[in-house]
């Protein structure tokens, strides 16, 4: 469905009447208010009826960043001829509203697997696609529906606070992109019914309606029974939990980081950490491995192991990884780099003289 500039204009005025900037999330609103103006805004556009929605939402409520508008697109090529018609889709949905587009593709030798593979590769040819621009703000279609989605699916696994706070309206990364999610107080019926009457197109994924992967499951199956067993809004009930446990995760990280700098740096002060919060320990060790200490990420298991031995206080020494090892001595946790290669080197060395 092909429109003129000026029918699609037209009806993004009414979309933008039926979804007023008002109802976009508040802390991105907030969080814009505080920033550059000049900044590059970079939409991550798949073709579908979320993505789309935010692309319109955007240019009409402001209209004054339209010139600074980059919109990506990545073809995983995993539905032959849909796939290739999303793409024209979304070109052809820019070139109407006079903003940049950049596409991309898979290429074949790139291998998907999973839902997680999918991701990977999209979100690192948009990580590329920002770098060359320059643009560190990154503009995401997730609304309340994906909320639930995401919660359900991380209790599967047994996520904390932070795991459940997610997806967030705004969310710093460690390369200092931001991702902004001002849809997340809308739900998915809201905006397609917003779409409908505005009489605007969009496109519709059939690989949504599989049940290969996991959140296409959850979101077939389990929410709607969810949904009609909880007789009330759980979709709401889900967004205000998140809001709730990012409340939550945000005051025990900050109780974390001020234990963290009162530590020596290349040490954990175990008569320091003494009765401190389960919850916060969790945390301040993991800040201490990965920040202070240097060490890798552990399994969960592994991880478990350590901070029981931080509550016991007594002398430990756990392997880290393949470079070296935690140890507990005289009431300090250390992490001691490299001495497994040092003592394979004696194995061998004793090895060659006898």
């Amino acid at each position: 469905m092909k429109l003129q500039p000026a029918t699609l204009e037209k009806r993004a005025a009414k979309l933008g009447e039926l979804l007023p900037r008002s109802r976009l999330h508040p802390a991105v609103l907030a969080w814009i208010d505080q920033r550059r103006k000049s900044e590059l805004w970079t939409i991550a556009l798949s073709g579908g009826v979320d993505s789309v929605a935010l692309l319109l939402l955007l240019w009409v409520h402001f209209p004054e960043c339209r010139e600074r508008l980059v919109v990506v697109h990545f073809n995983h090529r995993l539905r032959g001829r849909s796939a290739d018609t999303d793409e024209t889709f979304c070109r052809e949905l820019c070139r109407a509203l006079a903003v940049k587009f950049v596409g991309g593709r898979r290429r074949t030798t790139q291998h998907v697997n999973s839902e997680a593979d999918a991701r990977r590769l999209r979100f690192e040819f948009v990580t590329s696609a920002m770098q060359r621009a320059g643009a560190r703000l990154l503009w995401l279609g997730h609304q309340q529906n994906d909320i639930a989605e995401t919660m359900l699916m991380r209790l599967a696994r047994g996520s904390g606070a932070g795991g459940l706070s997610a997806p967030r309206p705004c969310q710093k990364m460690t390369d200092g992109r931001v991702h902004l999610r001002p849809l997340l107080s809308i739900q998915r019926a809201e905006l397609a019914a917003a779409m409908q009457s505005a009489r605007l197109p969009w496109r519709e994924d059939a690989s949504n309606q599989t049940r290969g992967f996991f959140r296409n499951r959850i979101r077939l199956d389990v929410l709607p029974a969810w949904i009609d067993a909880a007789g009330r809004d759980a979709l709401a009930g889900a967004a205000l939990s998140r809001e709730l446990l990012a409340e939550d995760d945000a005051a025990l990280d900050d109780y974390a980081a001020q234990a963290a700098r009162k530590m020596p740096r290349a040490q954990l002060d175990l008569q320091m950490t003494a009765g401190l919060p389960r919850a916060v320990l969790r945390r301040l060790l993991h800040r201490w491995l990965l920040k202070f200490a240097g060490a890798p990420a552990l399994s969960r298991q592994a991880f478990d192991l350590l901070l029981h031995a931080v509550e016991q206080g007594k002398p430990t020494r756990q392997s880290i990884g393949a470079e070296g090892f935690a140890r507990i001595r005289r009431g300090m946790l250390t992490y001691e780099r490299g001495l497994k290669k040092r003592w394979h080197a004696r194995e061998d060395q004793s090895a060659g003289s006898n």
